[in-house]
């Protein structure tokens, strides 16, 4: 079938839209019309060179969308139900069949490979230019920035038709990633402290776990007072501007001494090594953003020593099928509010959704790709 995609044609090239020939789906996949598709920084970085997607390619990883047809063997969604596009996974691996998808070991080509990797057409790509030649798709396992993507009946999660199906996109990922980090690898126990640094959309959505968890001081630390505002009303009981106050220094105030809990949601070298030492005995350094390739940093070996737990959380740990339907649970019971987060704009503003979220005004950018109905 044609769709329109956004197709990045090389390292730094700009994202521009084409019309495309998509596969029918094969067994054990799902078609799905894309209704919302949230801008994640995963896919500015990858446009950037800092992931190994082969371009040219068609990214988007935040999909949510109605079934159009499903191939061979597929029984858990029919046409018509109203999915989110989840991480794909090898389904197979030790740690797979243990419930930890996003550790499966084969990740990085599930990822990244930009073919498919399942059935028959392994090793090939399901999109292909007008003249013929193909191109990555496959993104995460969707590639949700076209009209319709193409993903394995195992990473879709249906949900109920009577939430907003625009704005379920970035449960895929991004919101999910930080609250995945507090419920599924901080684990909070009563009268705890958690740190999350940097307020945007996976640090808002790991304070607004940390605000269904038993923790009674959830800092949030933030260069911009619009976000620490708004974490403040998402559940923190602090907030920090880290250009005024030292991370180390406001922690120790807060909390009388280091934070049991300290999540670094920026991904900055810089900040990452302060951040650990705001960390004491027995607490708990989480590392959530996404640092540049091959980047690195160094710790205190003595402060380490003392039974400091540094530890790297991947899309929130667990796995879609979990975590995804039980963040809808609580955003039903008015818990877990991310729709405040979510800006929408339409398919053809691509470029202003960036604009905004890098000037920061827009936390979640979400492309409205097509109506729900229709």
């Amino acid at each position: 079938m044609n769709i329109d995609a956004y197709v990045i044609e090389e390292i730094g090239a700009p994202f521009r839209r084409e019309q495309l020939t998509l596969a029918d789906p094969g067994p054990g996949e799902v078609l799905v019309r894309v209704v919302g598709t949230g801008v994640c920084h995963t896919d500015l970085n990858t446009q950037s060179g800092d992931m190994p997607l082969p371009l040219p390619g068609v990214l988007g990883h935040e999909g949510s969308g109605v079934v159009e047809a499903v191939g061979e063997g597929v029984t858990t969604v029919t046409p018509g139900d109203h999915v989110i596009m989840g991480w794909p996974y090898c389904g197979e691996c030790r740690n797979c069949i243990r419930g930890e998808h996003r550790y499966c070991l084969n990740i990085g080509a599930e990822l990244l490979a930009g073919v498919r990797l399942h059935g028959p057409d392994a090793g090939s790509s399901a999109y292909t230019r007008a003249d013929g030649t193909a191109l990555s798709g496959h993104f995460f396992g969707q590639s949700s920035f076209a009209t319709y993507s193409l993903t394995r009946a195992n990473a879709v999660v249906k949900v109920d038709k009577d939430i907003d199906l625009l704005l379920l996109g970035p449960l895929a990922c991004g919101i999910t990633t930080g609250a995945g980090a507090v419920f599924n690898t901080a684990q909070p126990q009563p009268g705890e402290s958690i740190v999350i640094i940097g307020a945007g959309a996976v640090g808002l959505g790991a304070i607004m776990a940390a605000h269904n968890t038993p923790a009674t001081k959830i800092i949030a630390m933030d260069l911009q007072d619009s976000r620490l505002e708004l974490a403040r009303e998402l559940g923190a009981t602090h907030t920090v501007n880290t250009g005024d106050r030292d991370i180390v220094d406001a922690v120790t105030e807060i909390c009388g001494g280091p934070a049991d809990y300290v999540l670094d949601c920026t991904g900055s070298i810089r900040v990452i090594e302060q951040a650990a030492d705001a960390v004491g005995l027995m607490g708990t350094f989480i590392l959530v953003g996404g640092a540049p390739a091959e980047a690195r940093f160094s710790l205190d070996h003595m402060r380490t020593l003392f039974g400091k737990t540094v530890v790297g959380t991947l899309g929130g740990s667990s796995n879609s099928l979990t975590l995804i339907p039980a963040l809808i649970d609580l955003y039903k019971q008015g818990r877990f509010p991310f729709d405040r987060l979510i800006t929408t704009y339409s398919f053809d503003e691509i470029d202003t959704a960036i604009h905004d979220a890098h000037e920061g005004g827009t936390i979640k950018a979400v492309l409205e790709v097509s109506p729900t109905n229709g």
